[in-house]
């Protein structure tokens, strides 16, 4: 087992010893480790609106409000993409740079085997802090062009690598969290002759089942627009680069609920489902826990519920200043909110499902009564056994890790296939995998222009095996084959 931490560098909190320093006075010599700025000439400080306040510029906070928190103690503004806790730090100062490289060589030295990047691509900004694009309806400009993937990333993790990861023999791990990142963009991030990250995060497939980017606007999720992204993604990174796969994170709502169907009749089919669809690309998955046992979303009923700042921050927004009523703002919440995802592990049946014998910061799903580990673990046929089951084909087949990627039918609203095959001279070449899966709750018979796979070796499945390509509701059926011409 491995150990990758979890590395947050564009902003500290502002209880961290770097932030108390630095706000503790105009001249303090850690000022300029964070963004302050004045407050705009002949308006009032404090908290506006963006257009009516003094905030130096118009950007939102990713949670709702402005990106700026007015500090009394200095009379000046300090920048915060997320929480007004988490002020952003000052990546143009290169003593912040040496700062955070310590810190970073300082785990490394003790053992840890890699980062997750925690929204890499925020750290370089255009340091002019410009006004954003402001869409109609909306309180706060949109402050990304300045700050996502910005005029010196590269340099940054160019300078990070050899600062940090040069000169180390021990394997390590970097993936960085970049939100906005595109296909050209991560050929670029994840070259390895560039010594940037190994792999990105990034956030173009779980943004499709939302209207313009906005989570709290869900539309239904179309299957061909799936496809099409990650057949980009995978074509995109074929000869350069790696792909990161995953349905969910801490983020995101659960999987299970999102892309398959969480109803007693099909969440365990379509849990499996979407586990070898995901396993089975080119790439290296990422389970979030709670996936490999099927858990769902929670049913929330009142904000009270809710511990999530981007939740409890849009609902006072959107209620206060939107005009929008408390129960449609819950309605809106409730697909996509981040805490479906962080309800508490359902280890067993038992109160708060073996979390914890105190108080869970938030309630525990009470579906813990059946959907849980202990119940699962040593039954071939739960949700669990068969991630299993699909962690040991990839590790069984050089295919799956080293074969050309090849989407079919992307025009099919129901039915996810693509082959897998590996050319070459190994004694592996040759083999071909064909993954179908069923995307809905009604039954399909695949065509591919191939009925000679019905007598393939049908090595992978959630149903009894049947022989044919006629698929029943979210159902996965992986064939394989070898030396087919």
């Amino acid at each position: 087992m491995k150990l990758v931490m979890d590395l947050v560098v564009n902003h500290t909190s502002d209880e961290h010893p770097w932030f108390i320093e630095s706000r503790s006075s105009k001249d303090n010599p850690k000022r300029d480790w964070y963004w302050w700025r004045p407050p705009r000439e002949d308006k009032e400080p404090g908290a506006g609106t963006a257009s009516t306040g003094a905030e130096p510029n118009n950007w939102g906070s990713a949670f709702s409000g402005p990106a700026w928190e007015y500090d009394q103690v200095t009379g000046e503004y300090y920048l915060h993409l997320f929480s007004r806790k988490q002020p952003d730090l000052n990546w143009e100062n290169p003593q912040v740079r040496a700062a955070v490289y310590e810190m970073m060589n300082w785990w490394l030295d003790r053992g840890v085997d890699g980062f997750r990047m925690d929204v890499i691509n925020f750290i370089s900004k255009n340091t002019a802090l410009p006004d954003g694009p402001k869409a109609d309806g909306m309180l706060f400009g949109d402050g990304s062009p300045y700050f996502m993937s910005g005029p010196r990333i590269h340099e940054f993790l160019h300078e990070m690598h050899r600062e940090v990861f040069a000169g180390r023999d021990k394997p390590l791990l970097t993936v960085g969290e970049m939100p906005g990142v595109t296909v050209e963009d991560a050929v670029l991030f994840t070259d390895p002759a560039r010594r940037e990250v190994d792999m990105v995060f990034q956030f173009e497939h779980v943004a499709l089942d939302q209207e313009e980017g906005n989570k709290w606007r869900p539309k239904k999720l179309r299957l061909t627009d799936l496809k099409e992204s990650l057949g980009r993604w995978q074509e995109g990174l074929a000869e350069t680069g790696w792909n990161s796969l995953y349905w969910g994170n801490h983020d995101q709502a659960r999987a299970v609920s999102r892309f398959g169907d969480d109803s007693p009749q099909y969440r365990e089919l379509s849990a499996k489902m979407l586990a070898g669809i995901l396993h089975l690309h080119r790439g290296t998955p990422y389970v979030y826990q709670g996936e490999e046992l099927g858990m769902t979303n929670m049913s929330f009923g009142a904000i009270s519920d809710y511990r999530d700042i981007e939740v409890l921050n849009h609902h006072r927004e959107a209620t206060t200043h939107l005009g929008h009523t408390d129960a449609e703002v819950l309605a809106a919440l409730a697909p996509l909110n981040r805490d479906n995802a962080r309800t508490p592990v359902q280890w067993d049946a038992s109160r708060h499902g073996g979390f914890t014998t105190g108080s869970p910061w938030i309630a525990v799903n009470p579906n813990t009564s059946h959907i849980n580990a202990a119940a699962q673990v040593d039954n071939p046929d739960s949700v669990f056994s068969f991630y299993r089951k699909v962690i040991a084909f990839r590790h069984t087949e050089p295919v799956v890790a080293e074969g050309d990627f090849s989407m079919l039918l992307p025009e099919d609203e129901h039915v996810y296939a693509f082959r897998r095959s590996l050319p070459g001279s190994q004694a592996s070449a040759g083999v071909e995998l064909l993954v179908l899966g069923n995307f809905s709750a009604a039954e399909h018979t695949v065509d591919i222009g191939d009925d000679t796979w019905v007598s393939a070796e049908q090595v992978l499945g959630n149903y009894p095996d049947d022989a044919s390509l006629h698929l029943r509701p979210w159902e996965l059926k992986v064939f394989r084959r070898q030396g087919h011409s």
